[in-house]
């Protein structure tokens, strides 16, 4: 444990459902400047909305991309002309998002546009459909195994979001587009709202549909909320260390970057605009 704080590497605890209990990190570095910054700006309108506006266009596209890739590589099985029309619906909602002036107005274009895409998400579960079958998303507790993947996969990935925003010096608990509430890590949710589609639904997707993962592995509890027992818990990190390994260009800096280091380095170009360094905070595009 003395390693990883020395290394800036945060360990997260979890309980066996994926509930977030504890995250050790090392000291507190970054210039307090910046998080003077990052407050003053997450209390002014007109500066905090483009912010925000970035996180959605993020995470429209890239849900717009999932989508787009499951046409193109199996048109076959797909009802194509609805999942079509679903990208289509996307595709204008990412027009309209520059031009929101206040906070309101974009979650209402978010949750237009998750209800879309959720809505055929169930499309996209093309092996073992009896156990995976998805109607809407379902939180605290996820109704159904894919709710429960999903959910799983998500506070992993917010976990690790909010471990980068502190290596780069940024206070995870104040953001942008989520309102600030105790307790609640807001900027990591707002970060990881373009990383979803990518390290959450795709990997769950794909856990499912190669049949990685099974039915027999999750029960339901009496409260109704489904829990994965402990093989698939196990098989679900195994993939998502593995999918961390795996290589990409990234977008913006044009670079070969390990999958695992998307989150620090969004938080890292987060940080270089709100020091002025950067003209705008360029979310993360899957291409």
């Amino acid at each position: 444990m003395g390693a990883c704080a020395e290394r800036n590497i945060g360990l997260c605890f979890l309980t066996p459902n994926g509930r977030f209990q504890a995250r050790v990190t090392g000291k507190v570095k970054g210039n307090v400047l910046l998080r003077k910054k990052q407050y003053d700006v997450s209390e002014k309108t007109d500066q905090s909305v483009p912010i925000a506006a970035s996180f959605l266009l993020g995470k429209i596209a890239n849900c717009r991309k999932v989508i787009e890739r499951a046409i193109r590589d199996h048109a076959l099985l797909l009802d194509v002309p609805t999942l079509a029309q679903a990208s289509a619906f996307l595709k204008e909602t990412l027009n309209t998002i520059p031009q929101c002036t206040s906070i309101g107005e974009l979650m209402a274009f978010e949750g237009s546009a998750a209800k879309i895409y959720f809505g055929v998400f169930d499309q996209l579960i093309l092996q073992q459909r009896e156990d995976f079958t998805f109607q809407e998303r379902s939180r605290r507790p996820p109704r159904d195994n894919m709710n429960s993947l999903l959910s799983f996969l998500y506070t992993l990935l917010t976990n690790e979001v909010a471990s980068a925003l502190e290596t780069v010096g940024l206070d995870p608990y104040v953001g942008f587009l989520h309102q600030d509430r105790p307790g609640r890590p807001s900027l990591a949710l707002d970060l990881m709202e373009e990383l979803r589609p990518i390290c959450g639904d795709r990997l769950a997707l794909s856990l499912v549909n190669r049949k990685q993962v099974a039915g027999k592995g999750f029960t339901q509890k009496e409260s109704g909320g489904i829990l994965m027992d402990d093989d698939t818990r196990k098989t679900v990190l195994t993939a998502w260390q593995e999918r961390k390994k795996e290589e990409i260009v990234h977008p913006y800096l044009k670079e070969r970057i390990p999958f695992g280091l998307i989150p620090h380095v969004q938080a890292m170009l987060l940080a270089r605009f709100l020091r002025g360094d950067l003209d705008a905070y360029p979310p993360f595009f899957w291409s």
